[in-house]
């Protein structure tokens, strides 16, 4: 069920995560950590996994070692990780309505930019069967971009694209699907809407400025911006 929308006013540029936002990569990440847990004879699990959607890879692989009681390291833990995302990333597939809303809002030329806790590179990989679409953002912020100091739910991803977007953080609109990420652009002092991961409980989104379910239940004219007929 979509919770209703808090009032705002008029939007002035769009900023979209990326992972379980745009592109279906959480059932990637969910895989090759379980492929790495059951390695050491451990099971990694819901209970874990709603922990750990939208940190940045650092505070991810502490998380999880931790939380799995693994006898590797975090470092490690991203070492073994790396190969086997690699090999999977390619092959993300787009989110219902997510290349419909970025067409439509490029078209009508609103500022849009991507804030994702994903490296430039891993970037690169996951929207290997999208770059078309993907190009017509105006700017891609990742978490190792030199003008980023901290991963969400810092604000500094979401606030380096409204820098480079030009457009003041109150008149941004933020996409996200993670609790992690609602908070960092509510300390962006961004507008942010949730579509959450269906599993996961709406009480993790209280501080969100609206709940949807898909990207496709968004109504682009209720916040200023140009109207879109959903296909």
């Amino acid at each position: 069920m979509n919770a209703p929308l808090k009032a705002f006013g008029p939007i002035k540029a769009v900023i979209f995560d990326m992972d379980g936002l745009l592109l279906d990569t959480e059932g990637i990440y969910t895989e090759v950590t379980s492929l790495i847990a059951q390695r050491y004879g451990r099971t990694f699990d819901w209970s874990v996994k709603q922990n750990i959607i939208g940190r940045g890879a650092n505070d991810l692989a502490n998380y999880v070692v931790q939380a799995l009681d693994l006898p590797i390291t975090a470092e490690e833990f991203l070492v073994i990780r790396e190969p086997l995302m690699r090999e999977r990333f390619p092959t993300a597939q787009a989110m219902p309505g997510a290349e419909e809303l970025i067409r439509h809002l490029k078209a009508h030329n609103i500022p849009i930019a991507v804030g994702t806790s994903s490296s430039r590179q891993s970037f690169g990989q996951k929207t290997t069967l999208h770059r078309d679409w993907f190009a017509l953002f105006d700017f891609i912020v990742t978490a190792d971009d030199p003008e980023v100091g901290a991963a969400k739910p810092a604000p500094d991803i979401f606030l380096t694209a409204a820098r480079r977007l030009g457009v003041a953080p109150e008149d941004c609109l933020v996409f996200e699907d993670s609790p992690f990420g609602v908070t960092a652009a509510k300390a962006a002092g961004m507008t942010a809407i949730a579509i959450p991961d269906a599993a996961m409980a709406d009480e993790k989104y209280a501080h969100a400025d609206g709940i949807l379910r898909t990207l496709k239940a968004f109504t682009p004219s209720a916040c200023g911006l140009p109207a879109l007929e959903w296909a």
